[in-house]
């Protein structure tokens, strides 16, 4: 099967500061892919690259055949935290502007998605709890028929059982053939859907591996990405 997304080499620094280094990655079409890490490992850096949004880095980043940013930014979801909305803007305001903005976005599924969150559409940004901004963020990004949708620590605001109904559904909002590429921290909360685990450690891709692989090793993912930091508080 053909890669749907490829990095090549890709290293990034911000104020002189290296963030990523050396990182190459492949995913195929049809996964859903945990991206894990520590705090400032970088993994926000790299969806950010990914969806075009930080730019000035080496190497190069392929979705779909195509480096062009602009034609990568059409083949894939991010919201990238509403930034660039005025806080008085109301719901029904930013579902507009998808509409106008992308040709992918179908209003009907987001309406969907928008009871089943439970958002009201006459509510503004700066009404909403960290919790509903999150929800809305996720219905935003599954509204479009994306072939690469990049969430960002999507949960982190959202109360246990919101979470948990939102999780288990997130199977049911993509193509067959879309791939998911999630950072969380509730790693054990999204394991059952993972196919594969990308790490981000020291700067660049430490660990890229099958969820079938991981548990044929007899281990949980968290037991897992946990082992790879084993001893090194000591």
């Amino acid at each position: 099967m053909k890669d749907l997304l490829t990095i090549k080499d890709l290293s990034y620094k911000k104020n002189q500061k290296l963030i990523l280094r050396d990182v190459n990655l492949s995913l195929k079409p049809g996964k859903i892919v945990a991206l894990l890490g520590e705090n400032g490992a970088g993994k926000t850096t790299l969806m950010r690259i990914i969806a075009g949004v930080a730019k000035n880095y080496k190497g190069s980043v392929t979705l779909k055949d195509t480096n062009d940013v602009a034609k990568r930014k059409s083949f894939l979801s991010f919201t990238d935290g509403l930034t660039g909305f005025s806080e008085s803007t109301k719901i029904g305001d930013v579902v507009n502007f998808y509409v106008n903005i992308f040709n992918d976005f179908d209003e009907n599924e987001f309406d969907e998605l928008r009871k089943f969150m439970k958002l009201d559409p006459d509510m503004k940004l700066s009404q909403l709890s960290r919790g509903i901004r999150e929800k809305l963020i996720i219905a935003l990004n599954f509204a479009r028929q994306a072939d690469l949708y990049l969430l960002d620590e999507p949960f982190a605001g959202i109360d246990p059982m919101a979470r948990k109904r939102i999780i288990n559904s997130i199977i049911l909002w993509k193509s067959e053939q879309s791939t998911i590429l999630i950072s969380d921290h509730f790693v054990d909360q999204i394991a059952a859907l993972l196919d594969e685990v990308v790490v981000i450690k020291n700067n660049t891709v430490f660990a890229h591996k099958t969820a079938d692989k991981i548990r044929e090793e007899h281990k949980s993912i968290e037991e897992y990405y946990e082992g790879l930091y084993e001893g090194e508080d000591e």
